[in-house]
């Protein structure tokens, strides 16, 4: 990796790389700080889809972390994206919180559930026996079957929670149908963010805390890749996947000089 460019732009992960069970990560804000005085285009991203960028921006500056709502990227809007561009001014029947159908909205598609393009299934609080059982014979009369991130679980104070990936899971056994996923790892997510800030993969660093989403999808997206170990994955678990970040640091405290 010693031949690549210098970086131009940067994706940072949020929970565990700036944010950490509800509090900044040391550093955190110092490198936000740094990053918007530089100028230099960068996204915040996450799986979740629930919240809006508003929502989101809401809960860093909470934290004091200072993100513009436009330096927010989630698998909501990623998703959002992916399909406006497969089938513009589609429908959707939609298992999902306020993120997701505000970013579809946005895209111009109707959410109905009556006979879809699709059906969409992100994060809630609160899943639905009726609902997903609509999903599955909506899917089972031929909606093609998204899903915004295939995280299984989730994480929270009293522990892991079930998460999207583990609901499409339930669906798929119910149906015989996989879903589309467009949060990481899919290096769509990482190539839609990009787009969005008119960046270039040779030219830009991926910050995040787990190997098998963040730093896969900056891998397979042809970025530099950075691992934190403020979240999920340690340095021992690093060394057991058969890819590598092209470094590891404590955490983003560690990069404020380099922005």
């Amino acid at each position: 990796m010693h031949d690549r460019k210098p970086v131009e732009s940067w994706l940072t992960d949020m929970d565990g790389v700036l944010v950490h069970e509800g509090q900044p990560v040391p550093g955190a804000p110092e490198f936000i700080a740094k990053l918007r005085a530089s100028g230099k285009p960068f996204l915040v991203l996450t799986n979740n889809s629930i919240y809006t960028p508003r929502d989101l921006q809401a809960r860093l500056a909470r934290m004091g972390l200072d993100v513009p709502e436009s330096s927010i990227w989630s698998s909501a809007l990623a998703t959002a994206q992916f399909l406006a561009d497969q089938r513009p001014g589609g429908t959707a029947y939609v298992i999902g919180e306020a993120g997701l159908t505000t970013a579809l909205h946005a895209v111009g598609y109707v959410l109905s559930d009556f006979a879809p393009d699709y059906v969409v299934l992100g994060e809630t609080r609160t899943y639905s026996f009726e609902a997903i059982t609509k999903a599955v014979r909506l899917i089972n009369d031929g909606a093609r079957f998204i899903c915004t991130n295939p995280d299984a679980t989730g994480p929270s104070v009293e522990g892991a929670l079930p998460a999207a990936g583990s609901v499409a899971a339930m669906i798929s056994k119910a149906t015989g149908v996989e879903p589309y996923f467009v949060g990481k790892p899919n290096p769509m997510m990482m190539r839609s963010a990009l787009n969005t800030i008119n960046a270039h993969s040779e030219s830009t660093a991926m910050i995040g805390d787990r190997m098998d989403t963040d730093i896969l999808c900056g891998l397979e997206a042809g970025l530099e890749t950075i691992l934190v170990l403020t979240g999920i994955s340690s340095r021992a678990e690093a060394e057991r996947y058969p890819y590598r970040p092209s470094r590891i640091v404590d955490s983003v405290a560690d990069l404020i000089d380099e922005v």
